[in-house]
């Protein structure tokens, strides 16, 4: 008998109906020479500290670190958990073959081959590895089964990351505790230490330091208007306009009763690329911005519709597909039939195969989240997941549309005033203009067909599909005339509180803000966390009381801020080092680093920490 084993029973029922296994029982489904069971998620977990020695036990620092000889792994406690591991185990142990139907991930890998191992059993075993639950890909993960050996490396660094995350969390987690806990304003708060958990608590805390640290600024902006035109005065490099009042209406004064000059009318065109497909952290990114969907909620939302078949593998972090995905293409559209209208904007023949969205040298296990191309109106959905559908749809259709094109146009201008000397400013004041108009709206037409909110977002200027300035007159070189200027009164304003859009974004490139693909993807691999747990790690933060929600803004409370001020090792706050470590655990996925010299590394990280805490003169709460 061939023994299946997925992650979840929906997955499992569904792959047990493809191989033909229809007889019912309790915990599995037999049929056809297959037997297909489940796990509920993770079945096996790392045994606690006590468990490896029973001076463990009880919390002390004397006891620290707590580094194993050797990690083991135990069952959940739980009677339910119990009552599923022995069926499996049964089965396992009468099994001619296993095949791991496991989520196609590091995660799903390390959550399969711990059961495995548990079970005891030492038949050959098979991976299938499929990136979306439809008939049509099950039959074909079937045909191309791979040798567990394969993964090898994926489940090693599962391992590695388990392990490491054990290792720093339970040692430094009982470190601070212990040694810090009476500065605190809540005296029994546990101070959770974490790998990821805790540079991303930092970024958040910074991030409010430099609020409430902040200092407005005020300064003078001289604008004029010339033909309907409103002309802004072109400043120094580094300057948002005058210093001091007097400079600014001294130079209002000197200019108001002077004509305006055209100076130069550039005009150029330019073309925007329809937007990238989504990998998960741009999805949760967008469900952010748009409907206010925390990253836990767009990831339960996406798995759903996962496992209603009509969207691929949601747990990705690249927005490109392999190039054997292109061929495809048709039959997905053909299959979208709400989206019939939308499609025909395609233009007739072969489809767009741009390097932009296509690109197999970008993918490595899964591509980037798209339909599968069954009809979304075949499955019962929720009216959250309509809304997730709809943007994964409208970006797959998009990037067969052409460019939006655009005509840019800036007027450069200037009053003259012979001798005058204000600011940076002698004999003349310079002033500009830009106008952006689009021409063509190719893509921008699949947002203005729908009632949903503007594409438009001050923070992803790759959605902006608004003018710049508007339609300008048509202005002449040398063209002169009377103008209206003005002053006005600004302040410079504090950096915005991260929101969970915003956040997801500084931990996927290290905490450094940045809006440019081709920049964001060089950075992905310095990360803080994976796609799949980043998620986790945020809703972890509020469950721990450190941080909290202000409408759609992320504050730290009290008890988090104290927490990061506590911690004096840079090490565990720093976003930039925690995102080379997770570059490790990819190169140890590629084969290209030995797991050994990781959780070596991670060890010794963890000694150096207690010894230098330890050596800390602060406060310690006796044991």
């Amino acid at each position: 008998m061939i023994v299946c084993i997925a992650e979840k029973p929906s997955v499992g029922r569904d792959i047990a109906q493809v191989l033909g296994a229809t007889q019912a029982h309790d915990g599995y489904m037999e049929g056809n020479g297959y037997q297909v069971t489940w796990t509920f998620g993770h079945l096996c977990e790392l045994k606690e500290p006590h468990e490896y020695s029973p001076m463990w036990k009880t919390w002390s620092l004397a006891q620290l670190p707590m580094i194993p000889q050797r990690f083991g792994i135990k069952l959940k406690t739980d009677k339910g958990v119990e009552k599923q591991f022995n069926t499996i185990k049964r089965l396992m142990l009468g099994a001619e073959r296993i095949i791991n139907c496991g989520d196609a991930g590091q995660e799903g890998e390390l959550i399969q081959r711990w059961v495995i191992q548990m079970t005891g059993a030492k038949c050959p075993v098979q991976r299938l590895w499929i990136s979306s639950l439809t008939e049509e890909a099950i039959r074909d993960g079937f045909q191309s089964l791979k040798d567990q050996a394969d993964y090898q490396s994926l489940y090693e660094a599962g391992l590695s990351r388990a392990i490491g995350d054990w290792t720093l969390g339970m040692n430094a987690t009982r470190l601070y505790t212990l040694k810090y806990r009476s500065q605190l304003t809540r005296e029994k708060q546990v101070l959770s230490i974490g790998r990821v958990q805790t540079p991303t608590l930092a970024l958040i805390v910074r991030r409010q330091q430099e609020i409430d640290n902040f200092r407005p600024e005020t300064y003078w902006v001289l604008t004029t208007q010339y033909r309907g035109a409103t002309f802004s005065a072109v400043m120094e490099e580094g300057d948002r306009g005058f210093r001091t009042k007097e400079d600014g209406e001294a130079a209002l004064a000197a200019i108001g009763s002077l004509p305006f000059t055209v100076l130069s009318v550039e005009k150029k065109a330019g073309r925007e690329a329809p937007p990238r497909l989504f990998d998960l952290t741009s999805l949760q990114v967008e469900c952010n911005r748009r409907y206010g969907y925390s990253a836990d909620q767009t990831l339960q939302l996406i798995q759903s519709l996962y496992e209603k078949k009509v969207t691929t593998y949601p747990r990705v972090d690249t927005t490109f597909l392999s190039d054997d995905i292109y061929p495809k293409c048709p039959q997905i559209l053909a299959g979208m039939a709400p989206y019939a209208r939308l499609a025909q904007g395609i233009p007739q023949g072969k489809l767009r195969k741009d390097k932009k969205y296509f690109d197999s040298s970008k993918v490595t296990d899964h591509h980037a989240i798209i339909p599968t191309g069954v009809n979304p109106t075949s499955v019962a959905m929720s009216d959250m997941e309509k809304r997730v559908y709809d943007l994964i749809a409208r970006r797959f259709i998009g990037i067969f549309y052409p460019d939006l094109k655009f005509q840019q146009t800036t007027v450069l201008g200037e009053v003259r005033s012979e001798g005058l000397h204000i600011a940076s400013f002698d004999d003349a004041i310079p002033f500009r203009v830009s106008g952006k108009v689009i021409t063509e709206p190719a893509w921008q037409v699949l947002w203005k067909s729908t009632a949903q909110p503007s594409v438009k977002d001050e923070e992803n200027p790759q959605s902006q599909t608004e003018t710049d300035g508007g339609t300008l007159p048509a202005f002449t070189k040398g063209e002169s005339g009377p103008h209206e200027p003005n002053l006005a009164e600004r302040q410079t304003t504090p950096p915005k509180p991260y929101t969970e859009a915003t956040l997801l974004r500084a931990m996927e490139t290290a905490g450094k803000l940045v809006e440019d693909d081709e920049l964001r993807d060089a950075l992905k691999e310095n990360g803080i966390g994976r796609p799949s747990t980043r998620a986790a790690i945020i809703e972890t933060l509020f469950k721990r009381d450190y941080i909290r929600r202000n409408r759609k803004s992320l504050a730290p409370t009290e008890t988090g801020k104290q927490l990061i001020g506590i911690i004096q090792n840079e090490l565990l706050k720093s976003a930039e080092l925690t995102g080379q470590w997770e570059r490790k655990l990819r190169m140890i996925e590629s084969r290209k680093y030995e797991a050994r010299q990781f959780i070596d590394e991670l060890k010794q990280m963890v000694t150096e920490l207690v010894l230098s805490v330890l050596a800390d003169n602060g406060s310690v709460t006796k044991t």
